[in-house]
């Protein structure tokens, strides 16, 4: 049984997670001491075993999650905050249990995606979760690259000591005038949501961001293939980054649609 956990505001959590920590068999957290945090203002003590379930862990605990389930026990997995599987530990288990036959569900509740979403101001009919993106410069500009022409609303998450060169990238691939949101610390008492061009937002987190970060990137729009020139500046920093400019080139223009030599033509001449 998955189920989702407060964000931060523990009144978020629902009466069945209340009532699923207090009947679990087995408890597995993503971090034990979080969890007992979670119990305790909840008023619920755990009465099963709790075991953690965090990243280096998760393949070396399936074979006892998955014999406690084959006995008939029931595995409760909670993760730090928001929907297990999520970007957080799950994915493998559900999958083992896919595979061995083994009922899931799911306890529905507070996911950092769909609220930011919610409230971005941004189109929400339609929006694809991309995870973190690289954490490296010229990994994270082919990431956006990426983006550049997508047709949905995107959402992501990013470390706060990242947020600002993350931003900044993206000004040089997606341009300073697409809109996005940034929303940090979503449900806790010091919850922000700024709202503007990604110019406006990666000057705003030049100042230093913290907490929990969710971005929120509008849709790109739809059009003919970028000229030669606004693809110089991408290019240029993956260089600076390490990278051979001929292939760097060669990628850029194929996505982009536009001729490789006149692209690495722009960038020897300074264009």
């Amino acid at each position: 049984m998955l189920a989702a956990t407060p964000l931060g505001d523990v009144r978020d959590a629902s009466p069945r997670l209340v009532d699923a920590l207090a009947t679990a068999d087995v408890v597995a957290a993503e971090d034990t001491r979080r969890l007992r945090s979670l119990a305790a203002a909840l008023d619920v003590t755990p009465a099963g075993r709790v075991v953690s379930f965090y990243d280096q862990v998760e393949t070396a605990r399936l074979p006892g999650l998955l014999e406690a389930l084959h006995a008939g026990q029931t595995v409760l997995l909670v993760t730090d905050a928001g929907m297990p599987s999520v970007s957080d530990p799950g994915y493998r288990l559900v999958a083992a249990c896919v595979e061995e036959d083994v009922r899931v569900t799911c306890l529905p509740g507070p996911s950092a995606v769909t609220t930011a979403l919610a409230v971005s101001g941004l189109p929400s009919d339609r929006f694809a979760f991309d995870g973190f993106p690289p954490r490296k410069g010229g990994e994270r500009q082919r990431w956006f690259a990426g983006l550049r022409n997508e047709p949905r609303t995107v959402v992501f998450f990013e470390s706060p000591h990242r947020l600002a060169a993350t931003l900044a990238d993206a000004v040089t691939v997606l341009g300073s005038e697409r809109r996005a949101a940034v929303c940090r610390e979503l449900t806790k008492t010091y919850e922000e949501v700024r709202r503007g061009t990604l110019a406006e937002l990666a000057e705003w987190a030049e100042g230093g961001v913290r907490g929990e970060v969710t971005v929120v990137l509008a849709p790109g729009e739809p059009s003919a293939a970028p000229s030669v020139e606004s693809l110089v500046a991408e290019v240029k920093q993956r260089v600076a980054d390490g990278e051979r400019l001929k292939a760097v080139a060669a990628e850029v223009a194929e996505a982009a649609g536009v001729s490789k030599k006149a692209l690495y033509d722009a960038v020897v001449s300074g264009g």
